[in-house]
């Protein structure tokens, strides 16, 4: 279970900008077989899109509005993210995020199996036009 303090005592600034181009967060991930992060998308931000080579993603998103793309070989969704909406990114999934609310939006997100590094994240044509 992820501590409540762990969000509140979160760093001014991202640990790293990631693959995407939002803001990441280290968060101490409560087993190994998985790596934890607070993800923060700016209000009115659009990410690149991108899909990961060998791990899955699941999302909480915690604070703000926005809109999640995926696309795979037989499926293309769009899911409303709020505060609660739980998602998951499979292997090789494309996706893109937006945050489209008045504040910015901030998410939860564990890997598995734990992040391996830059390589992960492939850059792709997206729904829509980054803007971060």
């Amino acid at each position: 279970m992820l501590d409540p303090k762990l969000l509140t005592n979160l760093p001014d600034d991202p640990d790293v900008i990631a693959p995407d181009g939002s803001e990441i967060r280290l968060i101490k991930s409560p087993v190994p077989s998985s790596s934890m992060v607070h993800v923060l998308l700016h209000q009115g931000t659009t990410t690149h899109a991108v899909y990961h080579v060998t791990v899955e993603e699941q999302w909480l998103c915690v604070a703000g509005e926005g809109k999640l793309w995926k696309k795979d070989k037989k499926t293309e969704s769009i899911t409303k993210l709020r505060a609660g909406v739980k998602c998951n990114i499979p292997v090789r999934t494309i996706f893109q995020f937006r945050s489209t609310g008045n504040t910015a939006l901030e998410i939860i997100l564990k890997t598995t199996p734990p992040w391996p590094g830059e390589t992960e994240a492939v850059r792709v044509k997206g729904k829509w036009k980054p803007r971060i």
